[in-house]
């Protein structure tokens, strides 16, 4: 028998089956759609990902004959909202939804947002429950009304498998979890005049283990009562897969998220009130997921006329290191950004652009912008890691990888998977069911990483002094911040 894991991201559904000896046997991709009904909106049609999912797991149960247990990740945050049947009561709302920016900015004014940190370790985002089920009281009470529990994109599909509605402790991390007692804290539904929602959170259970029902069998094409473990959500175990399991690793993710993170064994609720802080099986994973990723680099091969996002690495290539002076902010999601620092009204940029810039450094300024934002999140995760792990649809650009190392100083290292969070999901699925001690010790035996990508010395010095420029140059742009925001809402 084999192992089958999901990886249900935001645009891409994966599910990868496992052989006997842990290696990838076979892997099955569907695309999913977001839809921006109305400005700063991002929701999916609930039903729609639960098809997307039956479908790739069905195809990979009939190329490895069944499963010895399923086990799910998915995207995090956002707001998925089911009646008492279990059926949604809308579209589910993402974890880069803006609509909610304006109360997550007054939050943040007000000091609750740095309050609500020193219980819960996650700064707020517009993205995150709380703000989703603030804007909802105002604007959609009828849906709140008709709606009895608040799942996550991975509890979603754990409640079509399983018929259990509950949160994985890394899904109910944040807003509303105290993480020290890895509970929910009245205090934090209070502080944010949200003490209606109680009812709607999902009891708190750690790698939730429950069998597959008939019906959602069918639609798999496995067998009753296959065990179904609902893994850590994705950039969690998307760390995990990499191989960070112990304190002090790092891993990098490129893909809709630029998420640096590190794993560590106190929570850390003293410090800045920045990035976000999950619980995880025996310890915490500090992590900074921005809103703009590798759509950045998606959206910039549009403006240039590129085919595919391996182009824009070979024309940056052909630009000098700091592309002739040229710098660009890469804040470019209408939600503002909420890693390294919380901004709603955060603003994307390009500095310094004059009659001599051409093409190839406009490609090289995007890229060295993404990557200041990964030396910026390293930074602030306080860690010292002697390598950085890194996987995701970006990983498979050789020219950002030699710039992440010359940038972050860092060795790099790229996982020998094609699907790394469904490899995380693969290790927590063998340490709950039992055919694994720990998540650490199905780290060390079936993750495989490449040749590192070493850093250049010539240009470290170089990139240490352009990390400062860039700083400097998000600190003199973030006053107009509020003007271009209030223009773009007149426009």
């Amino acid at each position: 028998m084999a192992i089958i894991c999901v990886d249900a991201g935001t645009t891409v559904i994966k599910a990868v089956g496992y052989d006997s000896t842990g290696a990838e046997a076979a892997v099955a991709r569907r695309a999913t759609v977001v839809s921006r009904p109305a400005p700063g909106h991002a929701e999916q049609d609930m039903h729609a990902v639960w098809d997307a999912v039956a479908a790739t797991v069905r195809e990979v149960a009939g190329q490895v004959g069944g499963a010895d247990f399923v086990a799910i990740t998915a995207q995090g945050d956002g707001c998925w909202l089911v009646d008492a049947d279990g059926e949604p009561t809308g579209p589910a709302v993402l974890w880069n939804d803006a609509r909610a920016a304006s109360i997550v900015d007054r939050w943040t004014r007000d000091g609750l947002a740095a309050e609500a940190f020193r219980i819960n370790g996650s700064s707020a985002a517009s993205g995150l429950p709380h703000a989703v089920l603030a804007w909802l009281g105002e604007h959609g009470p009828g849906r709140l009304a008709r709606s009895s529990t608040m799942l996550t994109c991975g509890g979603w599909i754990f409640s079509r498998m399983t018929g259990e509605q509950v949160a994985d402790e890394s899904d109910a991390s944040a807003p509303f979890m105290d993480l020290r007692a890895r509970a929910y804290a009245p205090e934090l539904l209070s502080m944010f005049g949200l003490g209606w929602a109680e009812r709607l959170l999902p009891e708190i259970r750690p790698c939730p283990v429950a069998a597959l029902t008939a019906g959602a069998a069918a639609a798999l094409g496995l067998a009753a009562g296959t065990p179904v473990v609902m893994a850590p959500y994705d950039i969690a175990s998307t760390a995990l897969g990499a191989g960070a399991v112990e304190p002090g690793q790092a891993c990098g993710i490129l893909g809709t998220t630029l998420c640096t993170e590190v794993v560590v064994d106190t929570p850390g609720l003293d410090g800045e009130p920045i990035g976000i802080t999950i619980a995880l099986p025996g310890g915490y994973l500090r992590a900074f997921p921005t809103f703009a990723g590798t759509e950045v680099v998606q959206w910039t091969c549009r403006l240039l006329g590129l085919s595919e996002p391996a182009e824009l690495g070979e024309l940056a290539m052909s630009s000098r290191p700091g592309a002739g002076g040229l710098a660009f902010l890469p804040y470019l999601s209408p939600a503002g950004e909420r890693a390294p620092f919380s901004n709603p009204l955060a603003s994307g940029a390009l500095l310094g652009m004059s009659f001599e810039h051409g093409r190839a450094d406009v490609a090289r300024a995007v890229l060295e912008g993404l990557t200041m934002v990964i030396r910026d999140c390293l930074a602030a995760t306080g860690a010292a890691p002697g390598e950085l792990r890194v996987c995701g649809g970006g990983s498979n650009s050789a020219p950002w990888l030699r710039l992440i190392a010359d940038v972050t100083g860092l060795p790099v290292h790229r996982s020998a998977d094609t699907e790394v969070g469904a490899r995380g999901a693969y290790l927590v699925g063998l340490a709950a069911t039992g055919a694994a001690p720990s998540v650490a010790a199905a780290a060390s035996r079936h993750v495989r990483l490449r040749d590192a990508v070493e850093p250049d010395p010539g240009r470290r010095a170089f990139y240490d002094r352009l990390f400062r420029d860039f700083l400097t140059l998000r600190d003199n742009s973030s006053g107009a911040w509020p003007l271009l925001s209030d223009l773009r809402s007149r426009t």
